[in-house]
């Protein structure tokens, strides 16, 4: 039901992520879906997101985001509440999410995208960011880690440790030409993380496999950061732990979350 990442994390930083097993959502959710966004029953979310908060052991409900591969990024205090997120209590849009507060629980949803996790040497920070290709594209990533560096002490980029969860691998990610030249506008180094398919079998144009972790990780060695763990789980192979979207379509979302105690 959980992974937990391995990570040399201070021990009282605790994080997880969770699978799509042990929840009572039926397909194509089945079956522990944790978004609201997808076409579920909501009865059903909600009782998974009961299961969550108890079999985690958690002392307070995640903070929910609205998310829409946004570069926006929230600071979350412990006078923040979410704890229904339907209609009369909407998330806030935003794709990251951190505090320096205990108690406060940093989420993010994904079915293929990247589930960016990250604390300090010193415990004394957590933060959740959802990267999807048009998220790491816009720079939510870069942007959030300045964002709570310029605030938080102890965020110089050799104190930071990032866990990556799971995500779609390379050469289960088919893009286009058009994203392939958005992030060359970024940085023509890159296409490194780009590699092109053979043209034919009724292929007119070129396509790309893409390497969300490469480019990620590039991302934040290039800010300083070198302890990066994880990546190596991918969401479209793996069937029978993770949903995905680029497989599946209409499918659930497993949680990736980060607090302090």
């Amino acid at each position: 039901m959980f992974i937990t990442p391995n990570w040399p994390a201070p021990k009282q930083i605790k994080a997880l992520c969770t699978t799509r097993e042990g929840g009572v959502s039926t397909a194509p959710f089945d079956s522990f879906n944790l978004a609201l966004h997808v076409g579920d029953e909501p009865q059903c979310v909600v009782e998974n997101r009961r299961r969550l908060i108890a079999q985690a052991k958690l002392s307070s409900s995640p903070f929910w985001l609205d998310q829409q591969h946004t570069d926006v990024a929230i600071k979350l205090y412990n006078t923040c509440s979410n704890t229904s997120n339907l209609k009369n209590s909407p998330p806030p849009i935003a794709d990251a999410s951190w505090t320096i507060e205990k108690g406060c629980i940093s989420v993010v949803m994904t079915a293929d995208c990247l589930p960016l996790l990250i604390t300090n040497q010193q415990g004394t920070l957590v933060c959740a960011i959802h990267a999807g290709w048009k998220g790491l594209q816009k720079g939510i990533v870069q942007k959030t880690i300045l964002e709570f560096s310029s605030q938080v002490n102890g965020c110089s980029p050799q104190e930071l440790l990032v866990w990556i969860g799971p995500a779609i691998q390379q050469n289960c990610f088919e893009v286009g030409q058009d994203v392939l030249d958005l992030f060359l506008e970024n940085d023509p180094l890159n296409k490194a993380f780009f590699t092109p398919l053979p043209i034919g079998g009724g292929k007119k144009t070129q396509k790309y496999l893409a390497n969300l972790v490469g480019l990620v990780t590039k991302e934040l060695n290039a800010l300083g950061i070198t302890a990066v763990f994880g990546g190596d789980l991918c969401s479209y192979s793996q069937n029978d732990l993770f949903y995905s979207y680029r497989r599946s379509g209409q499918t659930g979302r497993m949680a990736s979350l980060i607090w302090m105690e």
